[in-house]
């Protein structure tokens, strides 16, 4: 129901919706990873993205380790989801949080993943959920494969890019996505078991950008909380109209 409300609120938000736009995941089922990009892991680590892989189907949460914003909410809401999975690391799938920031080091990995294990301490975790860093060439070789769009904005001090998981294939071929935040222990479950199958499954085209600097506050804000305020008037309007015309059949 949410995930429909948003797509609404995206249809209903028409040009707003189309400035956003060019920050979309563009879902790339059946699109292979980049196995041979090398990326570094929380304890310093380089190797191929493929080792970290280890042959198990695959979440990656693309973000940053210091964003203001949405990164955090969507880490915290997927390892949140696992605990309800029932699934085992490494044995089931394993975690890939890739930063898309070359600034950031093996030290800020660390420092995410720790703060993850503290909070959310799960047996095999340490072995099963990498934290990693990157060079600008295989970041972009990464974000390319699994349609992610992103740039640094200078004014912002932060990177413009959207919200949401990509699931991959034992093989790394990209399964399908979960788009924004918020995930039901069930919704992941599911995509990584299709993942296991190397089926590919469509995921709604939700919206959920994760920037916006709000001045006249000196807040974080995100944008789309302008989108859920017209959603609560389309919501009132179309409650209205059916009162209306359930009076009507009424007389």
């Amino acid at each position: 129901m949410i995930r429909l409300l948003m797509v609404l609120l995206l249809i209903a938000a028409g040009a707003r919706a189309d400035d956003f736009g060019t920050y979309a995941f563009t879902q790339r089922q059946g699109a292979a990873l980049p196995l041979d990009a090398v990326v570094t892991d929380a304890t310093g680590l380089r190797a191929p993205l493929g080792k970290f892989l280890a042959q198990r189907p695959a979440i990656l949460a693309l973000g940053y380790f210091h964003c203001p914003n949405l990164c955090g909410v969507m880490r915290e809401d997927l390892f949140n989801a696992l605990g309800g999975t029932g699934l085992t690391t490494p044995r089931d799938y394993t975690v890939l949080a890739i930063s898309i920031d070359p600034d950031e080091h093996p030290a800020d990995a660390a420092a995410a993943k720790a703060d993850v294990l503290a909070r959310y301490p799960t047996p095999g975790a340490a072995e099963g959920w990498h934290f990693v860093v990157a060079d600008a060439p295989a970041i972009a070789q990464i974000e390319q494969a699994v349609g992610f769009h992103a740039r640094y904005d200078q004014s912002l001090r932060q990177f413009l890019h959207p919200s949401g998981l990509v699931f991959a294939t034992p093989a790394g071929v990209v399964a399908g996505y979960l788009l924004g935040v918020g995930y039901p222990p069930g919704d992941v479950a599911a995509s990584v078991a299709r993942a296991a199958q190397g089926r590919m499954a469509a995921a709604l085209p939700v919206l959920l950008l994760c920037f916006h600097f709000d001045p006249s506050t000196g807040r974080y804000t995100l944008e789309v909380l302008k989108l859920v305020q017209l959603g609560g008037v389309l919501a009132v309007l179309t409650i209205c109209g059916m009162l209306v015309l359930l009076h009507r059949r009424s007389r």
